[in-house]
C-alpha cells in the first residue's frame, strides 16, 4: 500500500506540469492528415513558374508521419485503422504525387534513415487495396455523411492524378451505394443548411462539378471573420487556391505557423470545449481530488464565459453547442455554481431544431448522452429539465436500436453499454463513485474517444495519455489496498466487541463498509470511513434487536441506560450492544478532543439516545397495534432511519469540520432533515410489503389509515409517497450542491450527498440491503477483484524532420495544380466507367443512374 504513494505523487506532479502549467490546449489535439494534405497541395503564389509548395512543412509532415501499416489517419485503441484513413491516405498520396516526392510512401517500400529497405512496411496504395473492403463493409449499413461526401471525391481526384487504384469486384455494390449516397446528400442539401453540421460549403474541396458552380462571391460571402471556411483548413486551402483571397491566405499562414507539425481538422477550436472534456474525464477516472485547484481555475473561467454568452442557436454548430452547454452545466452545478437550466435547454424552444434532432438522431448521440447526464442534477421547479430528460431518453432509446456510426461530435467507445447503464441500470444518484471510476478506467483502457472533425477523426491526448491512465490504475489499486486493510480491521473490531457472535440479526459488516468506502472520495481519511461503518454495523444490529428480539421491558432498560450512559442493569444482548456503542463513542470523543481540543461526548450521547428512543417508540407501536398519524410516523421515522446518527458525528472530523453546535438534536440543518426524510421514504418504498406481513407500520399503512374510503388503495399510497420522495430528493440535491442554503461546511454537505446515494443504491429498485447475495459481486469488484485493463497503443509523438530531409526544389519537376478559375470553382468529375483487367478487378464501377432519391 505505502510504496504506491510515491508513484502516485510523482505521476500527479508530472501530469500537472504537462496538462495544467501554462499549457497550450491545442497541443492536446492530434493533427489531421487529411487537412494537412490539402495545405501541402497549396502552391506558393510567389514561386512563379518554378512551382513549389507554399507550406513545405506540411509536405514534410506527410512524408515523416505515414503509419507503419502504410496509411495516414487515426487508429482505434488497438492500433487498427479507422474509416477516415481511406480518404486521408488518398489525400496524402495526392499531395505527394502533386509535387513529385515521396514515391516510396505511395507505391513501394519506404527507406529507413540509414538507407535500408523496410520490406515489411506497406505503401499507401497497398494499404488502400488491402483494407478498403474491410473498412467499407464495417460501415456499409450506415455510412457517415462526411465519408459519403469526401471518399468519392478522393477516388475521383486519385484517378485524375494517375494513381492506380483498383478494388475487388465484390466492392462494386458498396462503392456504388456510397456514390449514390453522396448524390442524394448533394441533391437534398443546400450549400448552407442550418441543420447540417458541417454545411456543404465546408466540403468545398470535395464538391463535384455536377453539384453546380460555386463562384468566388459565394466563397467570400461565407468566409468567417478569421478568413476560414467554417473552421475547415482543407476547405480554406481549396478556397485560397480557387480565389487567391488574402484573408484565406492569412488564415492558412497563421495556422501553419501555430501548427508546423500537422494541422488540426478544426481551426480555430473552442479551447473551453477541450478543457471541459478534460475535467470531465479526470473526474470520471476518480482523480479529481488530485487536481482540485486546477479544476476550480478552469471552471471559474468557464463560468465567467458561460454566463456572459447569449444562449441562442448558432445553426451550423448546433450539435457542438448543445454538447458543450450541457457538459458545462453539469460540471458547474456539480461544483456549486448557480446556473440556469436554460443555459443548455434553449433548444427546447426551437421546434425546427427538435424535429431535425429526431430525424437525424444518430448525429446527436453523444449530445443526447450529455443532455441526459445534465438532467441528473434537477432541482425543484425545473420542469424544463424534466422535458429535456424525456426528450433525451426517447432519442437515446432510438439511437440504441439503430446503432451508432456517424456522431457529429464524438465517437464514444462502448456507447451502447453507457446508454444501457443510464437508461436500464442504476441511475447516477444510485451509483457509487468507486464503481463508476472502475467502469470508466476499464473502458478507456480498451479504447478511447474519437472526436469528429469535418472529414476525419481526431484525438484529445488527455483522453489517451499513458501517464493519466497509469495514475488512474495506481490510484484505484491504492484505494483497494486501503479498503481491504480497513475492512479486516473492522471485522476484528466487530468480533472483539461481541457483535459478530451476537446470535441474531443481519450480519452486514462487509455491506456497511462497502457502502461507506465506495461512496466517499479518498480524502475522507480512514478514521471517518471507519466511524461511519462502525456506526452502521451497530445500528443494524440494534435495530434488529428492537424490531424482533428484545422484550419491551428490556428495550426500555437499554434505552434508559443509553440516556444515563451507564451499563449498570444491562445483561446479555443489551450489554453487548451498549458496550460496543460506548467503545465507539469513547474513541470518537478522545480523537476529537486530541485534534480539536473540544469535548463532544455529551453531544454524541444525546444523538444516540435520541436514536434509541425512536426505536423504542416504534417497537411499542408495533407490539400494541397503535397506528400513528402521518406526522407522528415521519417525526419518529426520520430519526429511526439514523442517517444523521452516522453523518453528523463523522462530519466533526472533516476539514473543515462540523461545528459542535450543529450536533444538538433536534435542531438540525435543513439538509440533514431532508436526508432523514428521504432515507425513510426510500426504505419504505421497498420494505412496506415485508413490514406489513410482520405487523409493522410504515408510510403506506399510515397513509391508508388517514385516507380511508373505497377509492383509496395501496397504489394511491405508493404514488403519493413516490411524488413526495421525488420532490424531497430534488431539494436535498440542491442543498448538497449549492452554497447559502445551509450553514454547513461543503465537505459535510458532500457527505450528506454520499449517504443519500448509498440509500438510493440500497433501495432504488428493491431492498438490496436485506439481500445476502445481490451486492456480493459489487463488493468484490470494489475491494478485491483487480482492474481489467489493457495497455493502449500510445499516440506517437510527431517526429521532426529526418536527417536526410527533403530538398523540395530538387523534386519539383512535376507540379500538380487544381483548376484555377477566377470567376468560379469547378472541379472536374471523372465519368463513371468500368475498367476491368485480366484479374477480374475493377478500377471503379459506378452506376449513378440507378440512384434513386
Amino acid at each position: 500500500m505505502e510504496p504506491s504513494l510515491p508513484i502516485i505523487e510523482s505521476l500527479v506532479r508530472k501530469i500537472k506540469d504537462e496538462m495544467f502549467s501554462s499549457v497550450d490546449f491545442y497541443s492536446f489535439v492530434s493533427p489531421s492528415a487529411y487537412d494537412t494534405a490539402w495545405l501541402a497541395m497549396v502552391p506558393d503564389p510567389t514561386a512563379g513558374t518554378d512551382g513549389r509548395p507554399m507550406f513545405g512543412e506540411c509536405l514534410n509532415w506527410i512524408v515523416n508521419n505515414q503509419r507503419d501499416g502504410g496509411f495516414w489517419g487515426e487508429m482505434d485503441g488497438y492500433g487498427n485503422p479507422t474509416i477516415d484513413c481511406l480518404p486521408a491516405t488518398l489525400a496524402c498520396m495526392l499531395a505527394l504525387k502533386s509535387w513529385g516526392v515521396g514515391s516510396g510512401n505511395v507505391e513501394r517500400s519506404r527507406q529507413t534513415e540509414n538507407g535500408s529497405s523496410e520490406g515489411n512496411c506497406p505503401h499507401g496504395l497497398a494499404f488502400i487495396h488491402a483494407n478498403t473492403k474491410k473498412l467499407l463493409e464495417e460501415h456499409h449499413d450506415r455510412c457517415p455523411r462526411w465519408f459519403a461526401i469526401v471518399f468519392p471525391a478522393m477516388i475521383e481526384l486519385a484517378q485524375k492524378s494517375g494513381l492506380e487504384i483498383v478494388f475487388p469486384d465484390e466492392l462494386e455494390e458498396v462503392l456504388t451505394d456510397i456514390f449514390c449516397q453522396r448524390q442524394q446528400i448533394l441533391e437534398r442539401e443546400e450549400l448552407i443548411n442550418k441543420y447540417h453540421y458541417p454545411p456543404l460549403i465546408s466540403y468545398l474541396e470535395a464538391l463535384p462539378s455536377w453539384y453546380g458552380t460555386i463562384d468566388e462571391e459565394d466563397i467570400v460571402k461565407h468566409l468567417s471573420e478569421d478568413g476560414s471556411i467554417f473552421q475547415s483548413p482543407s476547405a480554406t486551402a481549396c478556397a485560397f487556391m480557387t480565389t487567391g483571397n488574402r484573408r484565406c491566405m492569412s488564415n492558412l499562414q497563421a495556422l501553419v505557423e501555430r501548427f508546423p507539425c500537422g494541422v488540426p481538422s478544426i481551426y480555430p477550436m473552442d479551447e473551453q470545449m477541450i478543457q471541459l472534456n478534460m475535467v470531465d474525464h479526470i473526474q470520471r477516472l476518480g482523480l479529481a481530488y488530485h487536481f482540485q485547484e486546477e479544476i476550480e481555475n478552469i471552471l471559474e473561467n468557464v463560468y465567467s464565459r458561460y454566463m456572459s454568452q447569449e444562449q441562442k442557436p448558432r445553426h451550423s454548430l448546433i450539435p457542438i453547442q448543445i454538447y458543450q452547454d450541457s457538459l458545462a452545466f453539469r460540471l458547474l452545478r456539480m461544483h456549486g455554481y448557480r446556473v440556469s437550466p436554460w443555459r443548455f435547454c434553449w433548444f427546447l424552444n426551437h421546434k425546427d431544431i427538435l424535429i431535425h434532432m429526431e430525424e437525424d438522431c444518430e448525429h446527436f448521440s453523444s449530445v443526447m448522452y450529455n443532455v441526459y447526464r445534465a438532467t441528473d442534477l434537477t432541482f425543484p421547479g425545473e420542469y424544463e429539465l424534466l422535458v429535456a430528460r424525456s426528450f433525451a431518453t426517447k432519442l437515446l432509446q432510438k439511437i440504441s436500436s439503430l446503432g451508432i456510426r456517424d456522431d457529429a461530435v464524438a465517437l464514444v467507445p462502448n456507447f451502447h453499454t453507457l446508454i444501457e447503464q443510464e437508461l436500464l441500470g442504476l441511475p447516477w444518484i444510485a451509483r457509487l463513485d468507486h464503481l463508476d471510476y472502475r467502469m470508466w478506467i476499464e473502458q478507456k483502457s480498451k479504447n478511447s474517444t474519437l472526436w469528429s472533425g469535418k472529414a476525419s477523426f481526431y484525438r484529445l491526448s488527455c483522453f489517451h495519455d499513458e501517464g493519466l491512465m497509469q495514475l488512474a490504475v495506481k490510484n484505484y489499486e491504492f484505494r483497494q489496498a486501503i479498503f481491504k486493510s480497513e475492512l479486516e480491521e473492522l471485522k476484528r473490531w466487530c468480533k472483539g466487541c461481541g457483535l459478530t457472535d451476537i446470535g441474531f440479526g443481519r450480519e452486514k459488516t462487509a455491506y456497511c463498509y462497502f457502502a461507506v468506502a465506495a461512496s466517499c472520495s479518498l480524502p475522507y481519511h480512514s478514521a471517518v470511513r471507519t466511524m461511519i461503518a462502525k456506526s452502521a454495523i451497530l445500528i443494524t444490529i440494534a435495530d434488529d434487536f428492537f424490531d424482533a428480539k428484545g422484550p419491551v421491558e428490556e428495550l426500555e432498560i437499554l434505552t434508559d441506560a443509553v440516556g444515563r450512559w451507564n451499563v449498570k442493569g444491562l445483561s446479555s444482548h443489551s450489554k453487548t450492544i451498549f458496550e460496543a456503542l460506548d467503545d465507539l463513542v469513547s474513541n470518537m470523543t478522545e480523537k476529537h478532543l486530541h485534534q480539536q481540543g473540544i469535548d463532544i461526548a455529551n453531544d454524541l450521547r444525546d444523538i444516540w439516545h435520541e436514536t434509541f428512543a425512536s426505536w423504542l417508540v416504534e417497537a411499542k407501536r408495533s407490539r400494541t397495534g397503535c397506528i400513528p398519524s402521518m406526522h407522528e410516523y415521519l417525526d419518529t421515522g426520520m430519526t429511526s432511519i439514523t442517517t444523521h446518527t452516522m453523518v453528523l458525528p463523522a462530519s466533526c472530523f472533516l476539514n473543515p469540520n462540523l461545528p459542535k453546535a450543529k450536533l444538538k438534536p433536534p435542531q438540525y440543518e435543513t439538509i440533514t432533515k431532508l436526508l432523514m426524510v428521504v432515507a425513510r421514504l426510500l426504505n419504505d418504498t421497498q420494505s412496506y410489503q415485508k413490514e406489513q406481513e410482520e405487523g409493522k407500520f410504515n408510510f403506506v399503512s399510515v397513509y391508508m389509515k388517514e385516507n380511508p374510503g373505497p377509492g383509496t388503495d395501496i397504489e394511491d399510497a405508493i404514488s403519493y409517497m413516490t411524488s413526495m420522495l421525488d420532490e424531497k430528493m430534488k431539494e436535498l440535491l440542491e442543498h448538497a450542491l449549492m452554497d447559502g442554503l445551509d450553514d454547513l461546511p461543503k465537505p459535510c454537505k458532500h457527505l450528506h450527498l454520499s449517504c443519500f446515494k448509498v440509500f438510493q443504491m440500497f433501495y432504488n429498485s428493491g431492498n438490496r440491503f436485506d439481500s445476502n447475495t445481490e451486492l456480493a459481486h459489487d463488493i468484490n469488484k470494489a475491494i478485491y477483484i483487480p482492474l481489467e485493463v489493457q495497455t493502449l497503443k500510445p499516440l506517437k509523438p510527431l517526429p521532426g524532420p529526418k536527417k536526410a530531409n527533403l530538398t523540395m526544389n530538387a523534386h519539383l519537376g512535376q507540379t500538380y495544380k487544381l483548376p484555377r478559375v477566377k470567376s468560379s470553382f469547378i472541379m472536374q468529375w471523372i465519368s463513371p466507367k468500368t475498367l476491368r483487367d485480366d484479374l477480374g478487378k475493377i478500377s471503379i464501377s459506378l452506376k449513378p443512374k440507378t440512384c434513386f432519391v
